[in-house]
């Protein structure tokens, strides 16, 4: 899950938004919208609003310099994993948060309990998550892109990754 469904109407909103088509811009944060949601939600978890917001405005003010237009949802996908990272940080979310009670594994209430242990992991750790099981990315693409040495991603993956499993089923 690279992109959104309709991508090449998210480029084609991009182009136009370029030459100065304000309406395209609007369009364009419009539809950006949902894709930046999903990235931020997992990582700055109640501040996903915060996040959505600042990487919206981020794209707002950067998208002239976006060299090419097909990079579109890759650069979209770079500024909402480092907002949300840094929102995450500034609300104080680098501490892992206590449970009085893992969630058990066959819970109806799976979404919010996925929450519930992604909120015990720091930042870092979700963005690591997010980039390789959410978005698909290998190890190399998602150091690339959080600029950091792939054996730092991979280590990051490997312990969030434990982490998760042992509070899933604590």
């Amino acid at each position: 899950m690279t992109e959104p469904p309709d991508g090449a109407r998210g480029l084609e909103l991009a182009r136009a938004a370029r030459r100065g088509d304000t309406l395209a811009m609007s369009d364009l944060l419009d539809h950006l919208t949902p894709y930046v949601s999903r990235i931020c939600g997992p990582i700055a978890l109640s501040s996903r609003q915060d996040a959505v917001q600042e990487t919206l405005v981020a794209v707002f003010r950067g998208l002239r310099s976006l060299r090419e237009p097909a990079a579109l949802y890759g650069w979209v996908r770079v500024v909402a994993v480092r907002e949300a990272v840094r929102i995450a940080r500034r609300d104080g979310r680098d501490t892992p948060a206590e449970l009085a009670e893992p969630p058990a594994p066959g819970d109806p209430q799976l979404a919010s309990d996925i929450r519930d242990v992604l909120v015990r992991l720091s930042p870092e750790h979700r963005a690591v998550l997010v980039l390789r099981d959410v978005e698909g990315l290998d190890e190399k693409a998602a150091a690339a892109l959080l600029g950091l040495p792939e054996g730092t991603v991979k280590s990051r993956l490997h312990r969030a990754r434990t982490v998760f499993r042992r509070m899933w089923t604590a």
